[in-house]
């Protein structure tokens, strides 16, 4: 949602990318038809800067503890708790990073640095505590059959009996919710081995960009009436997936974390596409746009500007991401 430099694109380059933006918005879904049946998955890296620098390497260490738990897993519980915050701190006195109660952290906190003490509000102890108390709830359910990540994730929400008692994920919506966001988020935070699958809403997100060309920019803006149908650039970007159904966060570090992130030679249009001034760690994006091919995007750069092509390789450039329905659906809505 932030501003981000403004970049001098040559005349000539802006009528070449809108003259094949169109052939691009029909080929997506060509592409994906050609992808579906070819596209890796999983993968125990973690992508890049979807953990803050600071704490990457405590999440790739210990997220290997148990087989129940990966670091792209560790993560995407830590983003669920506390959107990686040290200092979180909820009205039930949840605390810290990872998110522990008083009562829990007293059984379970670990001294994951070594140095004397379990401090809930250090990330060196609090880390390592959350993969251990993972580790051993999938101890306490490891007799029973299925996923034992899905099992450990029920006994984390529900506790173990109840994973015991009904040999697997019980029947409760919140439960069996909890499973699947986690799961899912957690393919945000993991470094795809192959390619990922195309978004079959990306067309649609990019028709709808195409027709705000030329719009001016507005600080916080959503496209509202009373906005005068103005956007900034994660403003623009959310209005666009949900004009086909898909439902982003406002924010564009967050935007991030709605699915896989593709390669930069791997992109296709309708990707979101991110900068920021620190390449280390996603929550300090400050702009987003949509890909629309040949290395452009749409995007509303800045106040004073309008909706327009941009180039993306550009020393700022972070990543980009694949949005998929899940993904989004998986997101907190504030963290």
């Amino acid at each position: 949602m932030t501003v981000r430099k403004a970049w001098v694109v040559a005349g000539v380059a802006i009528s070449s990318a809108l003259a094949f933006v169109m052939l691009l918005v029909v080929g997506v879904y060509i592409v994906a038809g050609n992808l579906v049946n070819g596209v890796g998955g999983g993968a125990k890296a973690l992508a890049k800067g979807a953990v803050p620098a600071a704490y990457s390497a405590l999440v790739q260490k210990w997220g290997n503890l148990c087989p129940a738990i990966s670091p792209a897993l560790l993560a995407a519980q830590l983003y669920q708790e506390s959107g990686f915050n040290p200092k979180a701190q909820s009205q039930a006195a949840a605390q810290g990073i990872a998110q522990f109660i008083p009562g829990t952290w007293a059984s379970h906190g670990i001294d994951g640095d070594g140095d004397g003490d379990r401090d809930v509000w250090d990330p060196k102890d609090a880390i390592p505590s959350a993969a251990s108390y993972d580790c051993e709830l999938a101890s306490y359910v490891k007799g029973v059959g299925g996923n034992p990540t899905e099992n450990m994730l029920a006994a984390y929400n529900a506790g173990a009996y109840a994973v015991i008692k009904y040999k697997g994920v019980p029947p409760y919506s919140e439960t069996q919710n909890y499973v699947k966001t986690i799961t899912t988020l957690s393919q945000s935070f993991a470094a795809p081995v192959g390619r990922v699958d195309p978004s079959e809403q990306a067309a649609g997100a990019i028709e709808y960009a195409q027709k705000k060309l030329g719009t001016p920019y507005l600080w916080g803006g959503t496209g509202t009436a009373e906005q005068g149908g103005r956007f900034d650039c994660s403003g623009l970007t959310q209005a666009a997936y949900e004009s086909v159904g898909v439902r982003l966060p406002r924010v564009a570090n967050d935007q991030y974390n709605a699915g896989p992130h593709p390669k930069r030679d791997e992109l296709l249009p309708g990707d979101l596409v991110f900068f920021s001034d620190d390449l280390t760690n996603s929550r300090t994006i400050r702009h987003v746009g949509i890909y629309v091919g040949g290395g452009y995007m749409i995007d509303a750069p800045r106040t004073g500007a309008v909706i327009r092509f941009d180039p993306i390789d550009t020393p700022d450039y972070f990543g980009a991401t694949r949005v998929t329905e899940d993904g989004a659906k998986a997101l907190p809505t504030t963290v």
